[in-house]
């Protein structure tokens, strides 16, 4: 995992507080992968919200304060609501992904 133990800590409690305490959340990516360099954060969220504008207004918060505690970084967030199509990317991510 190439993320501090602190960013790891920052962006657990801050997408827990946003998307709900039992919401799953998985680093995956060029991050997830030791060998690689660079890259952006990319995260694979199962929230325990599912209504589309609580996920949207807890996407665009989490986002903002994530910004402000670290820094100008590439954040991503796939959400999966679990209430419709199967994106592959959900699949990719679940089995790359690293819990946080």
């Amino acid at each position: 995992m190439r993320i501090t133990e602190q960013q790891r800590l920052i962006l657990k409690r801050t997408l827990l507080k946003y998307f709900g305490a039992t919401s799953l959340l998985q680093l995956f990516g060029s991050r997830a992968d030791d060998a690689s360099k660079g890259g952006d954060i990319d995260i694979y969220i199962e929230p325990e919200i599912i209504q589309p504008d609580a996920v949207v207004e807890a996407k665009l918060c989490a986002l903002v304060e994530l910004h402000k505690l670290l820094g100008d970084q590439k954040i991503d967030l796939v959400i999966n609501r679990k209430v419709g199509k199967e994106l592959p990317i959900y699949e990719m991510a679940k089995q790359s992904g690293i819990l946080l």
